[in-house]
């Protein structure tokens, strides 16, 4: 296993960090572990867009979509407004 040293910590994080590590129950050493791997597990999750998240999500799950298909748009369409009178 790897170490770090880190230096020229200010006494006020210090102290944060220890309260920390104490009321999760743990050593400094680590809290700050934990710190670091919740910090840089965002860094391993690709990065994609809303549509390619939502089809990959629904994809067979009943909506029509086979893998790598793209979802339509419905342009030309008219809109009809919804009535509540009815």
């Amino acid at each position: 296993m790897a170490q770090i040293l880190v230096r020229n910590l200010e006494d006020r994080l210090k102290g944060r960090l220890q309260r920390r590590a104490k009321r999760h129950g743990l050593s400094m050493e680590a809290e700050a572990r934990e710190i670091l791997r919740n910090a840089l597990k965002e860094e391993d999750a690709p990065s994609v867009g809303f549509g390619t998240a939502s089809v990959a999500l629904f994809s067979g799950q009943g909506i029509g979509l086979q893998e790598g298909e793209e979802i339509r748009e419905w342009r030309g369409f008219p809109l009809k407004p919804i009535s509540f009178d009815e």
